[in-house]
């Protein structure tokens, strides 16, 4: 009888059989003491036809568990055989190991990405878990899978299958399994940063033809579809995995190593095995699509309240599939928070309940088919600090050829930017860094337009021009010019070929005195002077122009120097940060 049936039988939780050895720093497993067993001959592998189906305390079986494959051929790993009684207790002394070591050597990649994490945990006890996982086959698509001594890509997928207990008010009826959450996860060469690339389900791409290995070893190839939604990569036409795989390097230019499939039940079961996290409402939701009901506040969330947070759509930004991708990253960064903190690492009770519950949700590649792989991928991920793990979303724009907004497609400029930057495996938050430090030196510069001499306001000429302001700004403006500031050699000069987003003056270098004077009436920031050239007025003598963008408030109203930056084209967060979903 093995220790987990040994554990039962006692009516014992396996996981409290696991106990520190403070001598060699590693978990052992501790059993009760039990009648000598005499020697017995190794068993013989059962056959498919012998092998009676493995019975579970509170746990499906596994003829129930096939119901939630994706549309492949699936396998799972036999079992290594069981040593001869009598060799489990001789282990050879180890040397003492720090608490730092220790914790990562044991739980492998919890403290890297969240999917992965409960998987790496596993290696507590292999014979049972590999089992547990499903495998289906790249076809070819992948590298081959990741490498020790190179960057890692991992594709992460999120099907919408109703498969498991009370799934079926979530996803689509009758659905083969889209890739409805869709995750690249690129991990540098050195482990020091990662990146976390959502791809919308409704970005339009082009899906590849692609082979597929079928139940009997033969290859059957997919026709590919110009023009379709993301997630029809996967389930539909047969699609698998593999499929989805092909699709994302035509789409980015990058190779994922291995996938991972999750449907709806790894996000209940994970969630319940740490016990629960904290996630944060700006406002209150009552979404009954996803049947989530909470207060604005923080709450600790698990199982089906779990499950319906990251399903969300409706009540959350602007209600859309790209809103629901904000609230699913915040989602993850809460859940890896937890998997690292102590009260997870130091719980051989809950490290188990993830190793079962992530062995059980998710199907991986073929390259990536057993614990020790598993364990091999979480230890190197979980080098990574996930202050140094940033989130980000494709850049997209509503698509145009729609009248109603239903889908999206790339934001040509910045989403090559992204992409490039995982192929040449850039950091985001060294990126964010440089952008910060680029800041700093045209904040510099920016203030160093205001300093000097500044001419008084009756010597100041200056037009003024609507360039995205309400209708009759300009005129308002002057007036207040002309009548309150005194700057009477002002004049009106209509609106702006252009519309601009901030307020800006243009000036020619020997009217820099004027501008500055200008500046500190209306409250213009250094960045809003712009020098360049000045233009005749119509009393034909130097003028500057004034052109009033969206930022402007009122005539009169001092613009905030302090103001917005305007946004970026790429939404991202990192995973150490705590944010509330709006």
């Amino acid at each position: 009888m093995d220790a987990q049936s040994r554990g039962r039988a006692e009516d014992i939780d396996p996981a409290d059989q696991w106990v520190l050895n403070p001598d060699t720093g590693d978990y052992e497993l501790r059993l009760s003491p039990s009648p000598p067993q005499s020697p017995v001959p190794r068993p013989r592998r059962a056959t498919p036809a012998e092998a009676p189906a493995p019975e579970r305390d509170g746990r499906e079986h596994r003829e129930d568990r096939e119901e939630r494959q994706v549309p492949a051929s699936r396998r799972r790993r036999a079992a290594p055989e069981e040593e001869p009684p009598g060799r489990r207790g001789r282990r050879r002394p180890a040397k003492k190991k720090s608490r730092g070591k220790r914790i990562l050597l044991w739980t492998g990649g919890t403290t890297a990405f969240v999917v992965l994490a409960a998987g790496t945990a596993g290696y507590l006890y292999l014979q049972h878990l590999n089992g547990n996982i499903q495998s289906v086959s790249d076809d070819g698509a992948g590298t081959g899978g990741f490498s020790k001594d190179k960057a890692i890509n991992i594709l992460l997928i999120g099907t919408d299958k109703r498969t498991g207990d009370g799934n079926e008010g979530y996803g689509d009826n009758g659905s083969a399994g889209h890739a409805d959450t869709n995750i690249l996860l690129h991990v540098s060469k050195d482990r020091s940063n990662a990146t976390a690339l959502s791809i919308p389900r409704d970005l339009i791409v082009d899906v590849p033809d692609c082979p597929t290995t079928q139940e009997d070893g033969s290859t059957k190839v997919i026709p590919g579809e110009s023009e379709v939604r993301f997630n029809t990569s996967l389930g539909q036409n047969e699609r698998t995995p593999s499929c989805t795989m092909r699709t994302v390097t035509e789409l980015t230019g990058v190779t994922p190593d291995n996938f991972m499939v999750a449907d709806f039940n790894a996000v209940k079961t994970l969630t319940s095995a740490v016990g629960g996290v904290e996630v944060c409402l700006a406002k209150d939701i009552d979404d009954p699509d996803s049947h989530l009901n909470l207060p604005a506040g923080k709450h600790t969330i698990e199982g089906e309240e779990a499950l319906a947070f990251v399903r969300t759509r409706h009540s959350v930004g602007f209600g859309g599939d790209l809103s629901r991708i904000e609230i699913q990253q915040q989602f993850l960064s809460a859940l890896m928070r937890k998997l690292k903190s102590n009260d997870t690492l130091t719980s051989p009770s809950k490290m188990v309940k993830l190793a079962e519950a992530g062995t059980e949700a998710l199907t991986v590649d073929s390259k990536l088919d057993s614990i020790t792989k598993l364990k091999d991928l979480g230890l190197e991920l979980g080098k990574l600090n996930i202050k140094n793990l940033t989130f980000a979303t494709v850049p997209v724009v509503d698509n145009p050829a729609e009248k109603v907004a239903a889908t999206v497609v790339l934001k040509e400029g910045p989403a090559q930017q992204v992409f490039d930057m995982i192929k040449n495996d850039v950091s985001f938050t060294e990126v964010k860094e440089k952008e910060k430090e680029e800041q700093k030196k045209e904040d510099a510069a920016d203030a160093a337009r205001l300093k000097g001499e500044k001419s008084e306001p009756g010597e100041v000429r200056v037009r003024v021009m609507n360039g995205g302001a309400s209708d009759g700004s300009a005129g308002r403006e002057l007036t207040y010019l002309q009548n309150e500031a005194g700057v009477t050699k002002s004049e009106n000069a209509g609106n702006s070929p252009e519309d601009l987003d901030k307020t800006t003056l243009e000036y020619a270098p020997d009217q820099a005195d004027q501008a500055r004077a200008l500046a500190e009436i209306l409250g213009l920031s250094g960045a809003a002077l712009k020098p360049g050239e000045s233009v005749t007025n119509s009393q034909g003598l130097p003028t500057m122009t004034l052109t009033l963008g969206k930022d402007f408030k009122g005539a009169g109203v001092k613009l905030d120097a302090a103001s917005g930056k305007a946004p970026e084209d790429v939404q991202k967060s990192t995973a150490d940060k705590v944010e509330c979903a709006k």
